[in-house]
């Protein structure tokens, strides 16, 4: 039996979204780099804008956190691993601390990582400390490490929160509302990491701020028990997988991407904006992104329009999942009513919308197994195929994904979390 590890943690979390989690979680990780220390950072909940940023800014790959998606056994596994190659864990929390079923707070709980709670303080003074005091007491057994000030106007600003802080609530520091800090947002959330010419110096000047405003000082150690031994048949083994990777096809957990390779799969990553061809594969996994902004790049690449159908003709095996089904449908609108046709292998039409369709975990049953995921998309879709089943919300949402299967194309708004279910992970792309 593994023995357990031990290292400095915190879980930087917030009263709401949008009070800078991001921001303060990349400052606090460069800074630590910065020192020489390495740095493992998670993100609670699904995400996949947010754990770039948090990427560039530790140099390791980001992977979720959550309860119900990633389950608490593999939870466990992750933070054990980081602990034996890390000085310091962060994770960022999701929405409020106490936000969701499970929360932020839920996570900290059952691990016993104290809470670094972040306050956006652009419009208050005093009241700062009552929000820290109510987010540090509402439930008695929560480990709570400090506060940390953000968007404050002026170090004359920051001094006063500090100095309003009952005695046994820690000073953290303060960020300032500059923005040449704070990071640029579009409609899915933050701007990917690859597009921001500008992040490098953005997190340094963030770190910076920090480091001027408070002593900075690594948390107590946690313990973080060992996990069950792990048991993975090579259901792929000798299999190509053939993963779509570019600025329209970025969003992919790191976690599915292991998975694949410890079931025996090569991965084999390709662009359809800018390829000709596929590489010699037997499977296809086209991820979601932003195909929405590179539709007429996508409608021009006709010889990767034509090997991916080339391929479905074939019987070959394709998952794609959100982005990825609105390339295969017939065609796509974008916001300013401009559309292009896609592959037209799943029959169908797809419109972007100005606001947010749907937001939701999402459980599927395929081959005995519950496969989890969420959706999160601004996209308007309609289809004359039956689909195969759909989704169910564990949180009593009425979000009801529908799956499509043609052949052995497999398609779904969902954003699929591929070791929930590994053997109906590789019935999907076996061929």
């Amino acid at each position: 039996m593994a023995a357990s590890r031990r290292c400095p943690a915190l879980l930087v979390a917030a009263p709401a979204s949008g009070q800078g989690k991001t921001t303060v979680t990349a400052a606090l990780a460069r800074h630590y780099v910065d020192q020489g220390l390495r740095v493992r950072v998670f993100k609670c909940g699904p995400d996949f804008l947010d754990p770039m940023i948090l990427a560039r800014a530790s140099g390791a790959a980001v992977y979720p956190l959550d309860l119900w998606l990633v389950g608490e056994e593999e939870c466990r596994r992750r933070l054990w691993q980081a602990a034996g190659e890390a000085d310091l864990i962060l994770i960022e929390g999701v929405m409020g601390l106490f936000d969701g079923s499970p929360s932020a707070a839920e996570l900290a709980r059952r691990f016993g990582v104290p809470v670094l709670a972040v306050i956006d303080a652009s419009a208050m003074a005093q009241t700062f400390a009552a929000i820290a005091h109510g987010m540090a007491s509402y439930q008695s057994d929560l480990p709570f490490a400090g506060v940390l000030a953000n968007r404050v106007g002026s170090a004359r600003h920051g001094e006063i929160l500090q100095a309003c802080l009952p005695a046994h609530l820690p000073w953290y520091g303060a960020l300032p509302r500059e923005a040449a800090i704070e990071l640029p947002r579009r409609h899915l959330g933050l701007v990917q990491a690859a597009e921001l010419d500008d992040l490098d110096t953005r997190l340094q000047r963030a770190a910076a701020s920090l480091a001027q405003s408070a002593a900075l000082h690594l948390p107590a150690p946690v313990t973080f028990a060992a996990p069950a031994p792990l048991d993975c048949a090579p259901l792929l083994a000798g299999v190509r997988i053939g993963v779509a990777r570019d600025a329209a096809f970025a969003f992919v957990y790191p976690a599915n991407l292991d998975l694949l390779r410890e079931l025996g799969a090569e991965l084999h990553f390709f662009s359809p904006l800018a390829d000709a061809r596929l590489p010699e594969v037997d499977s296809l996994y086209l991820p979601g992104g932003y195909p929405e902004l590179h539709l007429q790049r996508l409608a021009d690449n006709a010889p990767m329009r034509a090997a991916i159908c080339v391929h479905h003709a074939a019987g070959k095996p394709i998952l794609a999942e959100c982005g990825g089904m609105l390339y295969l449908l017939d065609g796509l609108t974008d916001v300013h009513g401009q559309r292009a046709p896609m592959l037209g292998l799943l029959p169908g039409e797809a419109v972007m919308q100005p606001k947010l369709v749907a937001l939701a975990m999402q459980e599927v049953e395929l081959d005995g197994e519950r496969l989890r995921g969420h959706s999160y998309h601004h996209s308007r879709m309609d289809s004359p195929q039956a689909p195969l089943t759909h989704g169910e919300c564990p949180n009593y949402r009425r979000t009801r994904e529908p799956l499509y299967r043609s052949g052995r194309l497999t398609a779904s708004y969902i954003h699929f979390y591929l070791p929930s279910a590994p053997r109906a992970a590789a019935a999907l792309l076996r061929p």
